[in-house]
């Protein structure tokens, strides 16, 4: 494939992802507040609990083996089948091991509503692992239209079609894993029927040794990361209760929906192709640093507007139940441009042959993590929170470091871009600030938090319009090569640099 050609196809790959991401934020912002408003922190909490538990082993069942599909330069019906045959048999193993397991896990938790939803979602365990290598072979393509359309059908599938009657009807926290059973299944049929692969058995062919390797390292490198972003919910259910671990999942999930959304938009994409770029650095580097930059410019100060809004957002999206969550969601929200960035730098190393350095990176803050959260979590989900902030922004500076060095950059190269975030911050920070007070004394609910956001949007708008090159050439053509006519017309300097750098993915 030629450079061109590559460069169009990731581009469009990036508008329907971004597209579809937008359309997702607001399909699972609406299904979260709404299932949040009629279960209470109780029930997210045992649901938190089993998800937690799906999460670990779906980084086994679901994803280990076929992750190499993506990443191989040419691939053939053997390597297809070969993937297929060991991910379906890591499924069953983990949904098996995770259904044993349901018994001890609601003792060590303290609360027997814990074994029936751990048993519950082990078969979304084994219905994801099926599902993997045709997710996996639609990002190898770049066929994120199709990818995002399918997250999109099977999660209202899930959450809206059966999840939000099911707990009108009362069933509690088993219409949060039940819609998540129905999620995985519809993915796994659509998956399946967008892109349809052999299903007969190979034990082994001459690739396998290399997709055995590739399948340990991302095992062992989602473990840490599972261990990292999960052990928090863990201590707190052990050491508080579910109803801690619901107040502080419903935030966390929250303040990483941004994160999740930005990333599933832009690093499947910079990872498939980057796959096809691993003998070309200074292309690789080039789209690294597009991308790094359009986060810190842009995901910066839309942290900090967020953070500062986050109680008047708890208030009206959630009601007074969950206001001890607003805390805990205003300081997660300020790890969004950590997160984000961390998350779009994984893939330099394993483009760059560096698909174990993720794991032996973070092993140290490991150490440091567990023993921090479990002598804080007394303290309540406030002192838990304090030690994830601190956690996520060192795996991002081991992670960033770590990417620059494989590019063989200097940190001096990002240093601009969040120079330009923190300035961006500061200006929304002031307007936020005024709008809330603008507010004060209105009885209209949500006052403070249309007003704040309001003035945010206008601060950073007449910035955009009257100053474009705050942003940095940088964040500029990233943002033109995702909606290419609304850039244009703002910013008139965008499309010429969005030319310039037209050969980068």
């Amino acid at each position: 494939m030629t450079p061109g050609a590559l460069a169009a196809l990731t581009e469009r790959a990036l508008r329907w992802s971004a597209l579809t991401t937008v359309a997702r934020f607001a399909l699972q912002l609406a299904a979260q507040v709404a299932l949040a408003r009629m279960l209470g922190p109780g029930n997210f909490g045992v649901y938190g609990i089993g998800l937690a538990v799906l999460t670990f082993v779906g980084f086994l069942s679901g994803a280990s083996f076929s992750y190499s599909l993506m990443l191989q330069p040419t691939l053939t019906r053997d390597d297809i089948r070969f993937s297929f045959t060991w991910q379906m048999m890591a499924g069953l193993l983990s949904a098996a091991a995770m259904y044993a397991a349901a018994p001890a896990l609601a003792g060590f938790f303290g609360d027997p509503r814990v074994e029936g939803m751990v048993q519950l979602l082990s078969l979304a365990s084994l219905l994801m692992a099926a599902a993997a290598p045709a997710t996996y072979l639609m990002q190898r393509d770049l066929d994120f239209r199709m990818l995002g359309l399918i997250q999109l059908a099977s999660y209202a599938a899930g959450y809206l079609a059966v999840g939000i009657p099911m707990a009108l009807h009362g069933y509690g926290a088993y219409a949060l894993g039940t819609a998540c059973v129905v999620q995985a299944a519809v993915a796994l049929v659509a998956s399946y029927w967008a892109k349809p692969h052999p299903v007969r058995p190979l034990f082994w062919h001459a690739g396998g040794g290399e997709a055995l390797t590739t399948g340990r390292a991302v095992f062992l490198t989602n473990v840490v990361n599972w261990l990292l972003s999960n052990l928090d919910r863990v201590v707190i259910g052990r050491v508080l209760n579910a109803h801690a671990v619901g107040l502080y999942t419903v935030a966390y999930n929250l303040a990483s929906i941004p994160n999740v959304l930005l990333l599933g938009a832009l690093q499947p994409a910079f990872l498939a192709a980057g796959a096809k770029l691993q003998d070309d650095r200074q292309r690789l580097a080039q789209g690294w640093l597009l991308g790094l930059a359009c986060v810190l410019v842009v995901a910066t100060p839309a942290a900090v507007v967020m953070a500062l809004l986050s109680a008047d957002l708890v208030s009206l999206l959630y009601g007074a139940a969950w206001m001890d969550s607003a805390w805990v969601l205003a300081v997660l929200f300020l790890c969004l441009p950590a997160w984000a960035s961390w998350g779009l730098s994984t893939p330099v190393l394993w483009n760059t042959g560096r698909k174990h350095y993720e794991f032996l990176l973070q092993v140290p803050l490991l150490a440091l993590a567990f023993p921090a959260w479990w002598l804080l979590a007394p303290a309540g989900v406030r002192g838990v929170a304090v030690v994830s902030v601190v956690v996520i922004f060192a795996r991002a500076l081991v992670i960033i470091g770590a990417a620059s060095r494989a590019l063989e950059l200097r940190w001096i190269a990002v240093v601009p871009y969040f120079a330009r975030g923190l300035a961006l911050s500061a200006l929304c920070a002031a307007a936020v600030l005024v709008g809330q007070r603008a507010a004060v004394g209105v009885a209209i609910p949500g006052a403070s938090l249309f007003a704040g956001g309001l003035c945010a949007l206008l601060a950073i708008a007449t910035v955009v319009l009257v100053r474009p090159g705050v942003l940095g050439a940088e964040a500029q053509s990233a943002l033109a090569r995702l909606v290419p006519g609304f850039i244009s017309r703002l910013m008139p300097a965008a499309p010429a640099v969005a030319e310039a750098n037209r050969p980068t993915p």
